[in-house]
């Protein structure tokens, strides 16, 4: 399957926006200034919509471009050891660079009395929770957004498996892989069960060679409906949370599986506007983005806390731009003075149109242990 200019640039427009609102998704807070508390009124609603509705389609929406992109060829000549031997390169080595450099940076904050609270403990962490840290074996990494690399290299060790089911029995694949990214059953091997499934309708949409174009003509009921959907959810999560029931945490998953169409029909209509087209121009800058923001979001959390004394409301929509001004600035000055270090750590997308899998999430820092469950 040829991908064509105007989808080419949609992807690469989703990529930025998608990784843009997850900059949001990860916001610091503490446990005083949760927005089920309430304290800051209509603040506290924008941020429940923000943060654990509107933007929590990040995940399954990169998931499938992912799936989308690696499959877009069809798997006549499908190399498996080709693409272990290519992301190994473009994510795994990311992964390793951005996840090591921040666990080291931890390490050496917390053995000089700094960072204890805001982050997991590193120091006196036993072996096997320094490898988790480090590599997220079995839990979070240390740069909690960089999960989602962990699992999209899972979907790419299971990859010629999930071609195969997708094209042979792809309704009951999918309904398979919807029923466990929306149940309560555990995760297995997988830190966050969306990306399964986002990886195979990607991979569905490219092998069975669905047209992508489609519904752009009812784009504005599309969005408008996942909206909505996204609207009353942010409405439910308040009302309930922070200890969701089990159906509204069912709703949530659906919800965000559901921002897939509904981020590829805005997709059809951003892309008609001189920004759209201009972001749908490609680079690395959303991989950067998506792997720097998390270290530099905490660093203004502790930098804010030490200060004191400003409303936290301040913060919460001071955070975000500065943080990707600061990103956007840093991208810019490493393609000057840096090109091949920025390669490398954008996976060599730096200053590329060219289309690959990419990465970015949905899980906050603020709240762990909820998603645990």
């Amino acid at each position: 399957m040829n991908v064509d200019a105007n989808v080419s640039s949609r992807i690469n427009l989703m990529r930025i926006l998608l990784i843009a609102g997850i900059v949001f998704v990860h916001i610091p807070y503490d446990p005083q200034r949760s927005p089920y508390l309430g304290t800051y009124g209509v603040v506290d609603w924008i941020r429940v919509y923000l943060g654990d509705s509107l933007f929590r389609i990040g995940v399954p929406c990169l998931s499938a471009i992912s799936g989308y992109l690696l499959f877009r060829r069809g798997l006549t000549g499908f190399s498996h050891a080709k693409v272990l031997e290519t992301k190994a390169k473009t994510v795994l080595l990311p992964f390793l660079l951005w996840n090591g450099a921040f666990l080291v940076a931890v390490y050496l904050a917390q053995t000089n009395g700094v960072g204890h609270g805001y982050l997991p403990g590193v120091v006196g962490a036993t072996p096997r929770e320094m490898a988790s840290h480090a590599l997220a074996l079995e839990a979070w990494p240390v740069n909690l957004p960089l999960y989602f690399l962990r699992d999209l290299l899972l979907c790419l060790a299971l990859s010629p498996l999930i071609g195969h089911l997708v094209m042979r029995y792809p309704r009951a694949t999918l309904l398979l892989f919807l029923a466990y990214a929306v149940l309560p059953v555990p995760n297995g091997i997988f830190l966050k069960k969306s990306i399964l499934l986002g990886f195979s309708i990607g991979a569905c949409v490219a092998l069975h060679q669905l047209d992508v174009k489609r519904l752009d003509a009812h784009a504005r009921p599309i969005v408008l409906t996942i909206g909505l959907a996204s609207l009353l959810l942010a409405v439910s999560l308040y009302a309930t949370g922070p200890e969701f029931p089990l159906w509204v945490d069912m709703l949530r998953g659906l919800v965000a599986i559901s921002g897939i169409a509904g981020a590829w029909a805005l997709s059809s209509l951003l892309i008609r506007t001189r920004l759209g087209r201009r972001l749908g121009n490609g680079s690395g800058l959303s991989f950067w983005i998506f792997c720097a923001h998390y270290p530099l979001l905490v660093v203004l959390w502790m930098a804010w806390n030490r200060a004191g004394g400003e409303p936290y409301p301040l913060f919460y929509f001071v955070a975000p731009v500065l943080t990707l001004c600061v990103l956007v600035a840093t991208h810019a000055l490493m393609k000057q003075l840096a090109p091949r270090a920025l390669a490398i750590l954008t996976g060599d997308r730096a200053g590329s149109t060219r289309m690959r899998p990419l990465a970015a999430d949905d899980a906050s820092p603020r709240e762990l242990s909820s998603q645990q469950r």
